[in-house]
């Protein structure tokens, strides 16, 4: 192997690491937000976690005076920011108020196929029939992981829950679709950072509505899921996906997202004693398999060629 063909290796691989982290992590999101609950409103943790990740964003503040900005993309921008983390976090978060973690994660693998047809239609990206099957496989086994799971008593409205993810995973697509824009002209870094500012100031109003108590107390493990939701999951997890949606195509990066399922129930068995037997592990491993399938190195490839002679 030369070391031409070694570099492109290495930098093949490097945006799935990325991706694969990004997803670990977000799992570990389902249990924080259980965690959190426990304690504090969902409004005061969603704002609490946007500032945490707006002070981790301070020291690096200085990297974006370089970051030129094109006139109008705060339009974009905004967009994209409102999908997510705003619309988004609303309704995950009252989802998970509804469902099992283990289920709520389990809707996520519903995004890769979103995320295809949206990025099909709007970035006109190719979908290859590997991809699409990967996608079927995943699904799939997300399903049967979801058939898997009954309602417990954390879970008061399982199929309100599961349907409030959906609609979570709705506002991830259009999310997903304008990052691949903007990441050609933007840093990762910077995208994430105006996320976390503009959800920020969008949560701040939020917690003074009826209904909504703000904290009177500190509690040690729900503070510090607040802190780890700001720090690794808002700073970590979406810049690694931001790094990732930037080297390929948006439909392949959506497809590491159907390891959060598989994630999320093994972390839940763990954390939270949410229990699941051998046909939830079965299907685990059909999550997995579709997501090796639908990363289609050939299409990749074709993309990269196309980029270097346009």
């Amino acid at each position: 192997m030369t070391d031409l063909q070694g570099q492109q290796r290495r930098a093949a691989l490097l945006p799935v690491l990325a991706l694969t982290a990004a997803s670990i992590l977000w799992a570990s999101a389902f249990i924080a937000f259980k965690l959190a609950f426990l304690a504090y409103d969902p409004m005061f943790v969603l704002f609490a976690r946007m500032l945490v990740a707006c002070l981790c964003f301070l020291p690096l503040a200085a990297r974006f005076r370089n970051q030129v900005y094109r006139p109008g993309d705060w339009k974009p921008i905004l967009l994209m920011s409102a999908f997510e983390p705003c619309l988004y976090f609303l309704f995950e978060t009252t989802a998970i108020k509804n469902t099992e973690a283990s289920q709520a994660g389990m809707i996520v693998a519903m995004l890769p196929l979103l995320v295809a047809i949206g990025a099909h239609f709007i970035l006109k990206e190719k979908v290859t029939p590997r991809t699409w099957a990967g996608f079927g496989l995943a699904v799939t086994g997300a399903a049967l992981l979801s058939v898997q799971s009954g309602a417990t008593e954390n879970a008061p409205h399982p199929a309100l829950g599961n349907f409030l993810e959906f609609l979570a995973m709705c506002c991830a697509m259009g999310y997903t679709i304008l990052l691949k824009r903007l990441s050609v002209r933007y840093s990762p870094l910077f995208l994430t950072a105006s996320q976390a500012l503009i959800g920020c100031l969008f949560f701040l109003p939020l917690m003074f509505l009826p209904g909504q108590r703000l904290p009177t107390e500190f509690v040690l493990v729900p503070a510090l899921s607040v802190i780890y939701l700001g720090a690794a999951i808002t700073l970590g997890a979406y810049g690694l996906y931001s790094y990732g949606v930037s080297k390929i195509p948006a439909s392949q990066a959506s497809a590491f997202v159907n390891l959060i399922p598989v994630a999320t129930v093994l972390m839940a068995r763990f954390t939270l004693g949410e229990v699941f037997g051998l046909g939830q592990y079965l299907a685990s491993g059909l999550v997995l398999a579709g997501v090796l399938l639908s990363q289609d190195r050939k299409a990749r490839r074709a993309e990269a060629e196309a980029k270097a002679l346009a």
